[in-house]
């Protein structure tokens, strides 16, 4: 499953764990995505998007 946003293209993003003794391991960060239906054009379809996305206005949330 493509954890990627349909709308802005936000997707996973990586970088180190850092413990107290400083040593670094490779870790990931997942965005915050969620199935939803939206109004695309007067068309009911489900997309892949994330929530900063829906709060903000990007999309149209399908009743």
């Amino acid at each position: 499953m493509a954890r990627r946003c349909e709308i802005c293209g936000k997707g996973q993003v990586s970088g180190n764990n850092v413990s107290h003794s400083m040593r670094h391991t490779r870790r990931k960060w997942d965005a915050n995505i969620q199935s939803v239906k939206i109004d695309d054009n007067g068309t009911v379809r489900r997309a892949k998007v994330c929530t900063r996305c829906m709060r903000s206005g990007k999309v149209v949330r399908a009743i």
